[in-house]
Formats: structure tokens, sequence, C-alpha cells
């Protein structure tokens, strides 16, 4: 049973869930089972179904996820998808393909929740041999120093591993709805004046294939979607105040 408070001040509802972890979701019912199962208690799982074949959302609801449907094709309309169905104050983002352990994001929520950062990513430390195939990290390498140029942060890893808070991630106003999703958040927190953090987590050979970087072809469409964000001008800093600025931060 919830408290009743008796306090003359209204109070801001609170959600059932303290975090959101965002987890998109294409073909992954193999790798869904140990995913679900390292979500922190009390936190909710939103699985975003992004077409899958393979009975994931289904397998999904019935370990006690929410699914989200994204029709339109692509990681980041996936990602953004679960964004806006998110409800909790912090949101987090994980593959769902079993390479990522989102018990990691522990810390980071911690760090958000306390005001240290604003937005903080997981720099992937491959856990043995077929973690991060050589083209998926060179294509990783040069985004981070084109980022470097473009933006003065100095980040080894874009990885999806990450976690913000949810209104200032909205008034972002992201709209690559495809692999520059993830680059494009960091672009435009940086360009906004958000304390971007950055520790080590494990990276583990991922369940199944991937549908981004499993080829260099694949990584070569990742990085020319990226490259197009880093291409954008710095329009979202005079719009967007850091978490930290702008009353959300709690």
């Amino acid at each position: 049973m919830k408290a009743v408070t008796t306090s003359p001040t209204p109070r801001p509802a609170r959600h059932a869930a303290p975090v959101d972890v965002v987890l998109p979701c294409l073909n992954e019912a193999e790798a869904l089972p140990w995913v679900l199962a390292r979500i922190p208690p009390g936190w909710r799982a939103l699985v975003v179904d992004n077409g899958s074949t393979d009975g994931s959302a289904d397998l999904a609801r019935e370990l006690g996820a929410t699914v989200v449907r994204e029709e339109r094709r692509g990681f980041g309309a996936a990602c953004h998808a679960g964004l806006t169905a998110a409800t909790a104050d912090i949101v987090c983002f994980c593959d769902c393909d079993a390479s990522l352990d989102p018990s990691a994001l522990v810390p980071f929520v911690r760090e958000v929740r306390d005001g240290e950062a604003d937005l903080v990513l997981g720099r992937r430390r491959p856990q043995g041999r077929g973690a991060w195939p050589a083209h998926a990290r060179a294509g990783n390498l040069a985004l981070a120093r084109m980022l470097r140029r473009r933006t003065g942060l100095r980040l080894h890893d874009l990885g999806p591993l990450r976690a913000a808070r949810r209104e200032p991630l909205l008034a972002l106003g992201l709209t690559d709805r495809r692999s520059g999703y993830p680059l494009e958040m960091v672009v435009r927190a940086a360009d906004a004046g958000w304390r971007v953090a950055e520790h080590d987590v494990p990276y583990l050979p991922r369940t199944g294939a991937s549908k981004v970087t499993g080829t260099w072809r694949g990584t070569w469409h990742a990085v020319r979607d990226m490259s197009r964000v880093l291409a954008e001008s710095p329009a979202a800093a005079s719009v967007t105040p850091a978490p930290s600025q702008g009353g959300t931060a709690q």
C-alpha cells in the first residue's frame, strides 16, 4: 500500500518503476531470458519489438516485460519508441542480445540520480574471442575520434549501455531513427553542456547475428549514418539546457 502524504504542498506523482530500461529487440528470443533475468529488482524492462518473427514479443511478455511495438525498422526508431513509452524519471538503454548485462546500469543510475553526471555511457571491454569484431571496433574508434573533434568529449566508446533522465532526453529533440541515434544523443547532449561520464563494462559475445555491425557492410552503413550526425550544426545547445540547469534534476 502506498503511503498517503499529508503535506499541504502537492508532490509530483511517483512512478511504479524508478527506472525504465529500453531494450530494442529484433528476433532476440534466444537472448531474452538471460537479459530480462538481469534487470535490477524494481526496474521495468521495456522491450521494443521492431518486427520480430521468432516470438520475441510473446516471450518477453511471459517473462514479465512490458512490450512496445515499433513498426518502423531501425535501431533509432526502436530506441526512441522506448523512450517515449517510458514513464520513469531515469531511462536506461541496453542491447537485447546478451552482449551487455543490464545490472551494470546500477552505478550509472546512481550517478545520474545523485547529480554527478547527466549522461552516463558504458565503455565496452571485450570478454573472450568474438565479443567485438575488428571491423566494428575500428568503426567505433573512428567515430570516437570524430566525436572528439566535433564536441571536445574525450570518449573511447559510443556503446548502447547508457542512462539519463527522461525529460531532458526528450528535450534533445533526437531525429535519427537508424544507426546514428546513439551518437546523436551524445552530440546533442554535449552541445547542450551536459556532463557526460564513461565507465568500463564487460562486453560479451552476442547471442545470434548482429543486425548492424556483424559485417563490414553493416559497420560501413552505421559509420555513414553517424558521420551524417556529426556533420550537423550544433543547434541543440541554445534550446536544451543540461538537466542540472533546467530544473529536472533531483
